[in-house]
Order: structure tokens, then sequence, then C-alpha cells
């Protein structure tokens, strides 16, 4: 199949596909005598397995780790379980700081009249050096 038919079966663009390919995260597929790529179904099901990883998190370089297990027969499970774990831990410390920052933000909001005064709690804190505020 084409690399659009590709795209369509694996919910990645046809961009990202080749990007991918550059970047060596897939292998090279088989070229037809014009250049166009040719993708069989193996190539396709790696394709929807990233688009996979990379929906639920996973950067490139956590997406090559998992492709390496996913393609090594003699793997272990509990490889692809730290993985996911960490991935785990460092969304929930993402969580935490966003969470700390729409508190901020909210704080700053209840502090501002909101009229149409110049006085502006949010812009002061804003442009206060002290951090405490924030």
């Amino acid at each position: 199949m084409n690399i659009s038919e590709a795209a369509r079966r694996s919910g990645l663009s046809s961009k990202t596909i080749r990007y991918y390919e550059d970047i060596g995260l897939t292998a090279p597929v088989d070229r037809t005598e014009n250049g166009y790529r040719v993708y069989e179904d193996g190539a396709v099901e790696e394709l929807k397995f990233l688009s996979r990883a990379r929906d639920v998190g996973f950067d490139l370089s956590e997406c090559r780790q998992l492709l390496g297990l996913h393609r090594d027969s003699g793997r272990q499970s509990r490889h692809a379980r730290a993985l996911v774990l960490e991935k785990t831990e460092q969304l929930q410390q993402r969580i935490d700081s966003l969470l700390a920052m729409q508190q901020v933000l909210r704080d700053m909001a209840s502090r501002c009249h909101g009229d149409e005064g110049p006085d502006c709690a949010i812009l002061n804190d804003l442009a206060s050096a002290d951090d405490s505020s924030l």
C-alpha cells in the first residue's frame, strides 16, 4: 500500500511517517521504481503501535524503546512495565505542577477587581520580583 493508505490505517500523517523513517524509528520500506514507498501490513502495524504509544504520552525516545521491546521475542514484560510506571510518575509530576499553576492563577484572579480601574493584582504579581506571591 502507498503512504497515504498507511497513514489512513495507522492514524499518523504521511509527514510523520516519513519523519519516523528519516530518524530511524521505523525501518526503511521498499520503494517502487519511481521512488514511492510501499508499506506491508507489518509496517502499518508498527505505525499503529507508535501512534498508540504517542497518544498515551510516550516521547520518541520512549517509543523507540517500546518498539524495540515489541520486536524482541525474547523480551521481558517487566521492562515495558517499568517504562509505563516511569511515564506514569512523570505524568503525575506534570499534573501536580499544572494544578499548582492553576491555583496560582485562580488566586491571582480572585484578588483582581476586574473593573474599569487601573489597579490589578494580576499585573502587580507578574511584575513583582518577589516570587513568594506566586
